[in-house]
């Protein structure tokens, strides 16, 4: 049997005194399609930074890869909510997917006719090469979230981790992004941080419910009382507030 892709063994983590995750258990196997969801201030971001080794864990075990988030950097790629860049900086379109191939051992911001080649290809698939001299602070907020995701392709990941990726779209432009994740879905594991239960049942194999604790559902599963459960609250009652 082969090494999850990611694997929590009872993770604790704490900011400070603020206990934000407890007893964390999750195993993700390779072709996943996984959804977190939960409420606000449930531990949604310190898991994903938890998988990117931005921070470690008060107690437990996180593997990447079969090897600690840190050392599993290159093999994935994320995608964050929001842009890391000023909007009104003088960039391309191409140059922001470019980044994608850097790696501490980049030299200089130089890149190879191989670099390019990939961009290129990963340009034509998410449908953004028609734009690739455009300055990124040109761009709608849907072909934003594509270029992010072309930024993260580009280093041909076996692990795509997406914090929220449509949170800023409207919903014909989310229809269209996670048709392109379910498709991508075929040669990536995919972990996606979402708000909308109801929209991403139609897309991913399974719904990992944060809210400190974790307990993971197929999309059969979901139904108004578990959803309730987990959130604290009638379902009419539930409501998503973004930073």
């Amino acid at each position: 049997m082969s090494a999850p892709v990611v694997e929590l063994d009872r993770v604790d983590f704490a900011y400070h005194d603020l206990r934000v995750l407890e007893n964390v258990s999750l195993r993700v196997e390779a072709g996943e399609f996984l959804a977190i969801v939960g409420p606000n201030a449930g531990g949604k971001t310190t898991l994903l930074r938890l998988l990117l080794g931005e921070l470690k864990p008060t107690r437990g075990r996180v593997r990447v890869l079969g090897r600690k988030p840190a050392e599993a950097r290159e093999l994935v790629g994320y995608v964050p909510q929001y842009p890391r860049f000023q909007r009104d900086f003088p960039i391309t379109v191409r140059q922001v997917v470019l980044m994608g191939r850097l790696t501490p051992r980049s030299l200089l911001f130089r890149y190879s006719r191989a670099d390019h080649r990939v961009a290129e290809r990963v340009m034509r698939r998410v449908e953004i090469a028609d734009i690739a001299e455009r300055p990124i602070g040109s761009l709608s907020g849907g072909q934003t979230q594509r270029v992010l995701l072309a930024r993260a392709l580009v280093g041909e990941p076996r692990l795509l981790v997406l914090d929220e990726p449509t949170a800023n779209i409207d919903q014909r432009r989310e229809s269209d992004i996670f048709d392109l994740l379910r498709e991508l879905n075929r040669e990536v594991t995919i972990i996606v941080v979402s708000h909308d239960i109801g929209f991403i049942s139609a897309y991913v194999d399974r719904v990992a419910c944060l809210n400190r604790t974790l307990l993971c559902h197929t999309t059969a599963e979901l139904d108004a009382e578990t959803i309730q459960r987990m959130y604290g609250a009638p379902v009419h009652h539930v409501e998503h507030v973004h930073e």
